[in-house]
């Protein structure tokens, strides 16, 4: 069964990365009792020091929707939009299987 994944990227505010980075590594953590998410990830790249790329897979795109009106989320993206000057879906896949899929 495939999945639906995305792969976007954050540009935030000089010198708030960090912070960035942060609260994503919170709504990973919020995510983890979340049977439908399947895989969070927050990275960063050296070469762009004010970028944070997210990729996640879910079970369906309408879980992933579900997802960002939960109060957690809400409360999250409320911390973070300050932060952010930029936002870019680097890419929308389907998620055929893998290693860490189930």
């Amino acid at each position: 069964m495939s999945k639906f994944s995305l792969f976007g990227k954050f540009t935030v505010q000089e010198g708030k990365r960090d912070t960035m980075v942060s609260i994503l590594l919170e709504a990973a953590e919020s995510l983890e009792d979340l049977e439908e998410c399947e895989v969070y990830l927050v990275n960063i790249s050296e070469s762009e020091p004010n970028s944070v790329y997210v990729y996640e897979v879910w079970s369906s795109e309408e879980a992933h929707q579900a997802s960002l009106t939960l109060e957690t989320t809400q409360t999250l993206i409320s911390r973070a939009k300050p932060l952010i000057t930029g936002m870019e879906r680097v890419n929308t896949l389907t998620t055929e299987g893998g290693k860490g899929i189930s």
